[in-house]
C-alpha cells in the first residue's frame, strides 16, 4: 500500500469517528440538534455552534492520530479542508436545504420515509430517509476533506 493511500485511509477513519462522536453524543447540545433547522436567526446560530464544535472534534481527532502515527498534515490544508467540510455539514444541517435538494433529484419520497404521516408506517423503527441523506451526505464530504488533508500529509 502506497503512503498516500495509508495516509488517506488514517485521515478518513479519524474524521468519521470525529463526525459519528460528534453528531450523535457531544457535537451539539440538546437545543441546538432540535433548532439547527429552523428558518430563524436563531436556527442559524444553532447551526453555526454545532459546526464549529464539530469541527472542533475532527481536529482534535487528527492532533490524536498525528501524535501516535507521525503523520502530520499541512495545517493549511486541514484548514481547507475542515471548512469545507464545515460548509457542507452546515448546508445540510439547515434541514430544508437537504430536503429540496431529494425533491429536485427524485428522491423526495425517501427523504420522507419514516416521517410519521396520518395513515402510514415507514417502519420509522429503522430510521428516516432524512436521517440515511444527511449521514450519507456528510461521509461524502468527510471523504472529500480526507483526500484534501492527505494531499498536504508528511509522515
Amino acid at each position: 500500500m502506497s503512503p498516500a493511500v495509508a495516509t488517506f485511509a488514517a485521515v478518513f477513519a479519524a474524521l468519521y469517528a470525529a463526525h459519528s462522536f460528534g453528531d450523535h453524543w457531544y457535537g451539539q447540545t440538546h437545543r441546538q440538534a432540535l433548532g439547527k433547522g429552523a428558518r430563524t436567526t436563531q436556527g442559524v446560530r444553532h447551526c453555526l455552534a454545532h459546526v464549529l464544535l464539530l469541527a472542533a472534534h475532527k481536529f482534535l481527532a487528527l492532533v490524536a492520530l498525528a501524535m501516535v502515527t507521525g503523520l502530520w498534515p499541512s495545517l493549511a490544508h486541514v484548514a481547507v479542508a475542515l471548512a469545507v467540510d464545515g460548509v457542507s455539514h452546515y448546508w445540510a444541517d439547515r434541514r430544508y436545504t437537504l430536503q429540496a435538494l431529494a425533491e429536485r433529484t427524485g428522491k423526495g419520497d425517501f427523504y420522507q420515509l419514516g416521517q410519521p404521516r396520518p395513515g402510514r408506517d415507514d417502519a420509522h423503527h429503522l430510521g428516516t430517509g432524512a436521517y440515511a441523506m444527511d449521514q450519507s451526505w456528510h461521509v461524502a464530504w468527510l471523504f472529500v476533506t480526507a483526500l484534501i488533508i492527505a494531499a498536504g500529509a508528511t509522515g
